[in-house]
C-alpha cells in the first residue's frame, strides 16, 4: 500500500477542527480575529448571571447598553425596567441594581431589561463592533448550554472575559476554564491564555467558593454584602437558557 498516499487521503478527509481562544481582558481584545466567531461574554460577577437569570425567569428581551445615559433614555422611550452598576454599586437614576436574585419570575416574566455594568456590557458592545459572527453571554449559571451551543455552531470561538477594568480576574478567568474542560476536545486550542483558564479551573474546581474568597472581586463585592449573589453565580446550571444577541437585544436562544 502507499502509506504516504493514504495518509494523505485520510489527512484530507478528516474535518479541521474549529478554533477556541480565550481573551482575559476587554484590553486585549484587539489582539483577536472575530470573523467566523461566537464571541461569548463572561462577567460572572455579576451582569451575565444577571442576564441567565433575568432570561431564564422569562424576561422578554434584556437590552444591554455600556452607558448609564443610554440606560436611562432608552428604558424612558420603552418602558422598560433600567438597572446597572458601576463599581458594584447601584447607579443614581437606575431603578434596579446587577444581581441575579433581583428577577425573580414574579417580578421580571414578559418585562424588558435595560442593563448597564462597570465591565460586561461595555465588552459586549467592543465584541459587536470588531464584527463578531455571534454574541452570546456565558456564566456558571447557564454553562452547559453556552457549551451546547458552542458545540453545534461549527464556529471558531473566543471566550471572552470582562475583567474588572481591563484587569484580569479569576472568576471569569476560572468560567472560562470550565468551558474548555467540557468541551475543549472539540477544538484546536493553541493559546496561553486558555491553557491558563483550564489550569485554575482544574486545579480550585473542587471548591470554587473557597478559592474564590481569596480573591479581589470577593472582597469588592462582600463589602456590599453581596455573599449571596456570588455564591449564586457560581451555581452551574441554575438558569439553563442561552441569551442570544439579536437586532439589539440579548433574547433566549
Amino acid at each position: 500500500m502507499d502509506w504516504q498516499k493514504h495518509g494523505r487521503h485520510i489527512f484530507a478527509a478528516m474535518p479541521e477542527k474549529p478554533l477556541l481562544h480565550t481573551c482575559l481582558s476587554p484590553a486585549l481584545l484587539h489582539l483577536y480575529d472575530l470573523s467566523n466567531t461566537a464571541v461569548v461574554i463572561i462577567d460572572v460577577f455579576r451582569a451575565t448571571s444577571t442576564i441567565a437569570a433575568a432570561l431564564h425567569n422569562g424576561a422578554a428581551k434584556v437590552i444591554p447598553v455600556d452607558s448609564v445615559e443610554g440606560c436611562i433614555e432608552i428604558g424612558a422611550e420603552m418602558g422598560a425596567i433600567t438597572a446597572g452598576e458601576r463599581d458594584g454599586k447601584v447607579v443614581p437614576g437606575l431603578q434596579h441594581g446587577n444581581s441575579p436574585l433581583e428577577y425573580p419570575r414574579s417580578f421580571i416574566e414578559g418585562k424588558t431589561l435595560v442593563l448597564t455594568t462597570t465591565n460586561g456590557t461595555r465588552l459586549l458592545h467592543m465584541a459587536l463592533k470588531k464584527g463578531a459572527t455571534a454574541v452570546v453571554t456565558g456564566s456558571f449559571g447557564n454553562l452547559s448550554v453556552v457549551c451546547n451551543y458552542l458545540l453545534a455552531s461549527g464556529k471558531n470561538v473566543l471566550l471572552g472575559c470582562s475583567a474588572w477594568k481591563d484587569r484580569i480576574n479569576s472568576e471569569d478567568t476560572l468560567f472560562a476554564g470550565a468551558v474548555i474542560e467540557q468541551i475543549g476536545e472539540h477544538f484546536t486550542i493553541h493559546c496561553d491564555a486558555s491553557l491558563a483558564a483550564a489550569s485554575l479551573y482544574g486545579a480550585v474546581k473542587a471548591d470554587i467558593w473557597a478559592f474564590t474568597q481569596k480573591t479581589t472581586h470577593y472582597h469588592r463585592l462582600s463589602a456590599y454584602g453581596l455573599q449571596k449573589d456570588m455564591e449564586w453565580c457560581l451555581t452551574k446550571d441554575i438558569a439553563p437558557v442561552l441569551p442570544l444577541y439579536k437586532d439589539g437585544a440579548l433574547v433566549a436562544g
